[in-house]
C-alpha cells in the first residue's frame, strides 16, 4: 500500500543554497501534524546522526524514516572515494533507523557547476557529459551502490535534478543504461522531470523496472517560461516558483498515480515542495499539498 511522506526540503532546507533554516523539531513536528506518516533525512546533520536519538525523535511523532539525498560527484574521478564514504555514512545510519527498505539518493550536487546551474530547464545535448564523463559518472555511480548494498544491505536511487549533471530524460536514460540494475535505481521526481523537458507519465512508462522510489512535486509551466526568457538560473527558478503547491502546476496526478498503480509501484510517495530558506509558511503548504493527495486518493 503506497503511503506518503514529506522531506526537510519543504521546509527550505536545500542543499547548496544558504539562508535561516527552522531546527529539525519544527520541520518533524510540522510533517506529523500536517498529516504525513514519514520524512526524508535532508542535508547530513541536520537531524541528529546519532542513530538511538533519531530513532526516539521519529518514534515520538510516529515518523518513518525513508531515506536521503547524498551529494555526490561522481563526474569527477578523484571525488569517487569521498562522494562513496559519503553515501556510506548515510547508509549506516538510515539502515539503524529507517531499517532494510530505506534507501540512498544519489544526487549530482546540485548548483556547483555553474553551466548546468545557469541553464537549468533548458538544457541541450551539446552541455552534457562527454563520452569519457559518462564513464567516469557511471563507474562511480555502480561503484558507490555496490559498497552501500554490501556493507548495509541497503539500495540506492539516482535523482535525475535540476541544476545537476543529471538533469534530462535522455541524461537519465544514458545513466541507467550504463549503471547495473540490480544496484542502481530511480526516484523519479515529477517535477524536476518535467522542468527538464519530460512529460511524467511518459516517464513513468519507460523507466517501470527502475523506479524503486518517487517525489511528488508540481511544475508551474508559466514559471518555466518566464525562467527561459530571462535567463534563470535554478535557485532563480525555484525562488520564483517553479514547484508550487500540488494541483497548481501541469503534473497530471490523477494520472501519474494512476500509472503507478499500472507498473505495481507500492512503496512511499514523497511530496517535495522545494522552497528557499524562510520562503512562505511552509506547514500550511504541506496541510494543503496532503489535502490535495487526499482528494486523488492518497
Amino acid at each position: 500500500m503506497i503511503q506518503v511522506a514529506n522531506a526537510p526540503c519543504s521546509w527550505g532546507v536545500i542543499e547548496n543554497i544558504e539562508g535561516e533554516r527552522y531546527d529539525y523539531s519544527r520541520v518533524l513536528d510540522e510533517i506529523a501534524a500536517s498529516g504525513y506518516a514519514g520524512a526524508e533525512l535532508g542535508d547530513w546533520g541536520f537531524m541528529p546522526t546519532d542513530p538511538a536519538e533519531l530513532r526516539g525523535e521519529l518514534d515520538r511523532r510516529g515518523l518513518t524514516m525513508l531515506g536521503s539525498w547524498v551529494n555526490v560527484n561522481f563526474q569527477d574521478p578523484d571525488r569517487h572515494e569521498e562522494s562513496t564514504e559519503a553515501c556510506l555514512r548515510t547508509a549506516k545510519l538510515l539502515a539503524a533507523v529507517g531499517g532494510p527498505e530505506a534507501l540512498v539518493v544519489l544526487g549530482p550536487d546540485p548548483y556547483t557547476n555553474p553551466m548546468r546551474s545557469l541553464n537549468s530547464g533548458r538544457i541541450t545535448p551539446d552541455m552534457s557529459l562527454d563520452e569519457d564523463g559518462w564513464r567516469v559518472f557511471a563507474q562511480g555511480a555502480d561503484a558507490a551502490a555496490r559498497r552501500v548494498m554490501d556493507e548495509t544491505g541497503l539500495r540506492s536511487v539516482l535523482h535525475h535534478h535540476t541544476g545537476t549533471w543529471i538533469e534530462t530524460p535522455a541524461e537519465t536514460e544514458r545513466l541507467l543504461d550504463m549503471t547495473n540494475a540490480d544496484i542502481v535505481g530511480l526516484v523519479f521526481d515529477t517535477g524536476h522531470w518535467a522542468f527538464g523537458g519530460g512529460d511524467p507519465l511518459t516517464g513513468i512508462r519507460q523507466f517501470a523496472d527502475r523506479i524503486w522510489y518517487v517525489h511528488f512535486k508540481d511544475h508551474d509551466p508559466a514559471v518555466h517560461e518566464q525562467s527561459r526568457i530571462h535567463e534563470w538560473d535554478g535557485p532563480q527558478s525555484v525562488g520564483k516558483g517553479i514547484f508550487p503547491e500540488l494541483g497548481r502546476g501541469d503534473v497530471d496526478f490523477p494520472g501519474v498515480l494512476q500509472e503507478l498503480e499500472k507498473i505495481g509501484y507500492d512503496s512511499w510517495i514523497v511530496v517535495e515542495q522545494d522552497v528557499l530558506p524562510g520562503l512562505g509558511a511552509p506547514l500550511e503548504s504541506a496541510t494543503r499539498n496532503r489535502e490535495y493527495l487526499r482528494g486523488i486518493g492518497l
